[in-house]
């Protein structure tokens, strides 16, 4: 699915009344009736305070106050009054909504108009829309200052006032909202976690815009959904055996870190590889043996640290290698020496990652389309710090086109760049997985499909999909404070028939 930007999504509208055809204020209407539904549905307050600008986000208002007001609730209309004569729809709205004397209108020219907002009423948060492109100030600032101070909780439609949707509103005077009723798509503002204190809960309204419009523009981001996910799972065949899918290998664990080898092997087994090897310290071969039966193991000469290498590294289809494995020099002489022996795409997380940060001339000998999986602290130390997560996703984008790799930038809506130079987020996932081990379960999910003959980016994608899935199921099961990263492993399973 296309992640549109706010220029697109206005394209969108324009392209939908012309094909239906259907005037703009209709589709207007189409918008606000959805959020009155959800309103009504969803709320349970009597009395609303509707506060609007005098552009298309202010005609959604005015339109929500009277269906509201129909529907029996009580509405009082605050106007943000600027010079502007406000939008064409805004004005057609207002001129309906003058003709029910029912709903007060006030208008806002001063703090002094400022209303007092009654215990147990909503604010609902129509003043500036996408098409925002400067930050707040002035009589606008200081209303929106004033809202968030307010106890009642804020429904921000569309998008919350001053938040930009394609890039930082770090620092900027933005509506906090409860819940935030956004239309037809996803904003790329809704995928970061800067803008999480604006938006609360994004609650998806379909305005059925025309269907065929996001196949006639290009978008560097994507959204990895459902439907995506199973476009890429390869159903198994009834005559495949143990050699069709891959002999994966996990390099994992360091003394006290075994169980970092055992969530990636397991992970990696659950997820379908025919054969999975681990290469472990010495000290951790019974552990391993143990605890993932169906893995073969490869104990290495040193009892604590992963330190040589006693295999061909291409005998293997994929390999995994960083979860708790630490940083000695002897570990980061194995990392190298894989790089150097080693041809096919690899995983690289965890001390993979934060060896290659003390040392940046192995970024080069990084195998071409290997995975790299790094979380925000571990980004940073790869590539540095960035003021704001816009730059961020710029800068993961244009790393993995440098170095000819995928890099899975994780978070609530996990980032994966790829080398073409696009972008994809995740939306399964929650934060009972915000736990250690989490990420161990990746590695192993990732190396267990490029073992099994998935793309890199295939791989990566699917991957992320079903690490979260698996997640929310365990959550749905456990509780998000519950839930273990081996829960995530034990419900691969489900996650994977999803998809079938």
């Amino acid at each position: 699915m296309k992640l549109l930007n706010a220029a697109q999504i206005r394209q969108w509208d324009e392209y939908t009344i012309r094909q239906e055809p259907v005037v703009s204020l209709e589709l207007m209407e189409r918008a606000a009736n959805a959020c009155t539904r959800w309103l009504v549905t969803n709320t349970l307050a009597d009395s609303y305070y509707i506060f609007c600008g005098k552009g298309n986000n202010g005609g959604d208002g005015l339109a929500i106050a009277r269906l509201l007001y129909n529907a029996g609730r009580s509405v009082n209309v605050f106007i943000l009054e600027t010079a502007a004569k406000g939008s064409d729809d805004y004005r057609s709205n207002f001129n309906i909504l003058q003709h029910l004397s029912a709903i007060p209108v006030y208008r806002l020219r001063s703090e002094t108009d400022f209303p007092l907002v009654p215990e147990g009423c909503i604010i609902i948060d129509a003043l500036f829309g996408t098409g925002l492109n400067r930050p707040l100030n002035g009589l606008a600032a200081r209303l929106v200052t004033y809202l968030n101070e307010r106890t009642a909780p804020i429904v921000a439609v569309d998008i919350p006032s001053g938040l930009f949707c394609d890039q930082s509103s770090r620092n900027n005077t933005v509506i906090r909202a409860r819940h935030t009723l956004t239309f037809q798509v996803l904003k790329l503002a809704f995928l970061l976690a800067e803008n999480e204190p604006a938006f609360g809960q994004v609650q998806l309204m379909d305005i059925n815009l025309h269907p065929s419009f996001p196949e006639l523009v290009d978008t560097p981001y994507y959204i990895i959904n459902q439907p995506v996910a199973r476009r890429l799972y390869r159903p198994r065949s009834a005559f495949a055996h143990k050699g069709t899918f891959g002999h994966a290998l996990i390099v994992a664990g360091s003394y006290g870190k075994t169980g970092a080898a055992v969530l990636s092997t397991r992970a990696c087994l659950k997820t379908g590889a025919g054969l999975v090897s681990a290469h472990v310290p010495g000290e951790s071969v019974l552990v391993m043996q143990t605890a993932a039966p169906e893995a073969m193991v490869f104990p290495d000469p040193d009892p604590s640290v992963v330190s040589a290498i006693s295999y061909e590294p291409d005998k293997f289809s994929a390999t995994g290698i960083g979860p708790g494995i630490g940083t000695e020099p002897k570990t980061k002489s194995l990392l190298r020496e894989l790089f150097e022996q080693g041809t096919h795409p690899m995983v690289l997380d965890a001390d993979a990652l934060n060896i290659l940060s003390e040392d940046g001339n192995l970024l080069n000998l990084i195998p071409s389309e290997s995975i790299l999986t790094p979380h925000p602290k571990e980004f940073s130390r790869l590539f540095g710090n960035f003021e704001d997560d816009f730059k961020k996703i710029e800068v993961a984008c244009s790393k993995s086109m440098e170095l000819n790799v995928v890099i899975i930038l994780k978070g609530h809506h996990t980032l994966v760049a790829l080398p073409d130079g696009t972008g994809y987020f995740n939306i399964t996932g929650n934060a009972g997985m915000a736990k250690g081990g989490s990420g161990d379960v990746l590695t192993g999910i990732l190396t267990g499909l490029l073992a099994q003959g998935y793309t890199s980016k295939d791989a990566a994608l699917m991957g992320v999909f079903l690490h979260g899935l698996a997640g929310d199921l365990a959550a749905s099961s456990h509780g998000m404070e519950a839930m273990l990263a081996s829960d995530i492993i034990e419900h691969l399973g489900k996650a994977f028939q999803a998809l079938q």
